[in-house]
């Protein structure tokens, strides 16, 4: 990953006003000494190699030159309802030059070598960084770097040249992975296997193509992605995991029509759509799985679940951040914030939570790149666990600032937003919990759904 040199204005960065309306305090961000104190959360430097090392440094200066001072510039911005506007082209533009799109996608054709063994480590700690300058900033990259994996394990080789020289020409390329369905999200993640609980969108097989009928929604970059990898029921007599297949659709395929951005209360930089198939026809060659689709995208769960882990915790860090430069210069009743014992314990809840956090993605992704047999559970451990410890710890923020906590110019109300989508991101905590208990107890758990 190339390291960048940014130097964005700074205007409403940190150390300047918040807002240029009415009299909001000054927040300055303490500037953070190396070799004093790891990040609160994050995986210390001594843990990870050089090449990881790098690759966040360079990630964070992008975060700190480029994103946070164009969020903290505008913050009305993302209530725009022109999705196609909302983000601008420069953003992106400025990620492709530091390297952050290139991840997942072959060396051999332009992209970020990644060591296998190291992988989803080293996802999380690039999307942790991220997300912690914005969470849908964040979407729009990491749906990029899960699909470039799929790909890379289940495209044929001339899809992939096609493809991936396309996404590294394009800075403003997306990807989406298109799975919910109006009528079916939840019981995709558990998954409910039995035919009744099959994929409302279908594919036919006729005259050399795919034909596929359907619809998706909520789907991650759904709305202004150019190439779509779309889950549909090849096989209604069987259950889910033996009649889901998969194929690579580009957006201009006659057939698909994106019929709106779904207006999100967090992480609306990212967005997200929903889409129609009437008489969508794909080539063969286009067919990515056939039947166990489902069973193959586990290259891109798992890493997926870390990845919306480390997303989740990355929003907490940046409210705890702010939190934390807040308390130890705002003064109430003749002191700082900090030197009132109930702001105290807050803080220092805010700080455990976000290292338990941490640890568990770490142990998690270890566990995925080294494909043990709890991954699976703790992916969903830490899925659960991150979405609702970093929504407290977003609550904590929010209430430490008062008043100030629920203005649109300040930004922490942000935080606590966009760490409310993921409660249901990458399926709800029931569902995942659902499973966790399947897993720690498969002869005994419930089946859920079908006979018995």
């Amino acid at each position: 990953m190339p390291s960048a040199a940014y130097g964005a204005d700074r205007t409403g960065g940190p150390g300047g006003k918040l807002c240029s309306r009415g009299p909001i305090p000054i927040l300055r961000r303490p500037h953070r000494k190396r070799g004093v104190m790891d990040r609160i959360g994050e995986v210390p430097d001594r843990y990870l190699s050089q090449e990881q090392r790098l690759m966040r440094e360079t990630c964070r200066r992008y975060v700190d030159d480029v994103v946070r001072p164009f969020i903290e510039a505008d913050r009305e911005r993302e209530w725009s309802f022109d999705a196609a506007a909302r983000l601008p082209a420069q953003i992106l533009a400025e990620a492709d030059r530091a390297g952050l799109r290139g991840l997942g996608v072959p060396e051999e054709f332009g992209g970020v070598g990644l060591d296998p063994a190291t992988q989803s480590q080293t996802f999380s700690i690039i999307a942790t960084e991220l997300a912690r300058g914005d969470s849908g900033l964040a979407d729009k990259l990491v749906q990029n770097w899960k699909i470039s994996v799929l790909l890379r394990a289940l495209a044929p080789r001339h899809l992939q040249e096609e493809w991936f020289s396309r996404y590294l020409a394009d800075p403003q390329f997306l990807m989406a992975h298109c799975l919910t369905e109006p009528r079916g999200a939840s019981d995709r993640w558990l998954p409910y296997n039995v035919p009744e609980a099959g994929m409302d969108t279908r594919a036919v097989h006729e005259d050399g193509y795919w034909k596929i009928n359907g619809r998706k929604q909520f789907i991650s970059n759904g709305y202004d992605a150019s190439l779509f990898v779309v889950y549909a029921n090849t096989d209604p007599s069987v259950g889910m995991l033996q009649g889901t297949s998969s194929f690579l659709v580009p957006r201009d395929t006659p057939g698909l029509e994106i019929t709106r951005c779904n207006e999100t209360v967090g992480a609306r930089y990212m967005n997200n759509g929903e889409i129609v198939f009437e008489d969508c026809r794909v080539p063969d060659d286009h067919l990515l799985a056939h039947g166990d689709a489902l069973g193959k995208a586990g290259v891109y769960f798992r890493p997926g679940k870390i990845i919306v882990a480390a997303k989740n915790l990355g929003v907490g860090i940046a409210a705890y951040e702010d939190t934390a430069a807040w308390v130890q210069q705002r003064v109430q009743g003749g002191r700082i914030l900090i030197k009132h014992q109930a702001v105290a314990l807050r803080v220092a809840t805010m700080a455990t939570k976000l290292e338990a956090v941490g640890a568990l993605l770490r142990r998690a992704a270890i566990a995925v790149d080294g494909d043990t047999p709890d991954a699976a559970r703790l992916c969903d451990m830490v899925k659960v666990f991150a979405s609702q410890e970093i929504l407290a710890v977003c609550q904590h923020a929010v209430e430490l600032h008062g008043g100030y906590g629920a203005m649109l110019e300040v930004g922490v109300e942000k935080y606590f937003r966009d760490a409310a989508v993921y409660l249901h991101t990458d399926a709800t905590v029931d569902v995942a919990n659902f499973k966790i208990t399947k897993a720690l107890f498969p002869g005994t758990a419930g089946a859920y759904a079908g006979p018995g």
